[in-house]
């Protein structure tokens, strides 16, 4: 899996970006066909692509994040959201003594609420800080690369996760996922009961339905939707 930014001090030097990219994931489970690293994974693919077509600087990913909601399952481990809001905050003091005074946050995975709080926070004089993709990115570009099924039944290891793996990481998704749908139906108490509560299997969405081709176009529109946060920032 290459999906770490390879520039040296000097390429960022020659580009003198205004602004910069940060992935951040979870380390979870998800299933029995897609790894715990999944949502770091997508965060580092849609940072691939975004400084692949805008001149961005592309950040290392924060890896483990806020995942609660699956901390009885095997593997996951979490940070609290006061520890994820301090990273973020020191990550961005520290970009502004080079000179990048922008951030966006390549935010994949649905738990880090605390993401929210700390962009409004930041913008509070100026526009600084961007959080990206948000939901309407998201449906927009599941309309565009032709998902089946729906933002709400498919929210976890389902058809979105496992096309843009499919299509940037293959070798991460394991022979399962076609067999592995599990519909959640309504989660009222997500936050109170965690996942457990509606899918036995961590799985809620329906992986038989990706394919690479839904993957890249996913990862199309994305890339096409990032203009609009980058002149949000003024630029």
């Amino acid at each position: 899996m290459n999906v770490l930014p390879t520039i040296t001090t000097v390429d960022v030097q020659e580009q003198a970006p205004r602004v910069a990219i940060l992935p951040i994931g979870a380390y979870e489970q998800h299933g029995g066909h897609l790894p715990l690293v999944t949502d770091t994974a997508i965060a580092c693919i849609i940072t691939r692509e975004l400084a692949s077509a805008y001149p961005v600087l592309p950040l290392s990913p924060i890896s483990i994040a806020c995942s609660h909601e699956h901390g009885t399952w095997p593997g996951t481990v979490s940070i609290s959201a006061r520890t994820l809001h301090a990273v973020v905050t020191d990550i961005a003091q520290s970009l502004e003594t080079s000179g990048i005074r922008k951030l966006v946050l390549v935010n994949a995975h649905g738990g880090n609420y605390v993401l929210s709080n700390i962009v409004q926070e930041a913008n509070v004089t100026e526009a600084r800080m961007g959080l990206f993709p948000q939901s309407r990115e998201w449906k927009r570009a599941r309309e565009h690369a032709g998902l089946i099924s729906s933002y709400h039944d498919d929210m976890h290891a389902g058809e979105l996760e496992t096309s843009i793996l499919l299509h940037s990481e293959p070798s991460l998704v394991r022979p399962s996922y076609e067999t592995a749908d599990h519909d959640g139906g309504e989660r009222p108490f997500l936050l109170t009961q965690g996942m457990k509560a509606y899918t036995a299997t961590g799985v809620i969405g329906f992986p038989s339905y990706a394919t690479a081709e839904k993957g890249k176009a996913v990862l199309a529109s994305l890339v096409e939707s990032f203009a609009e946060h980058l002149r949000a920032l003024g630029e």
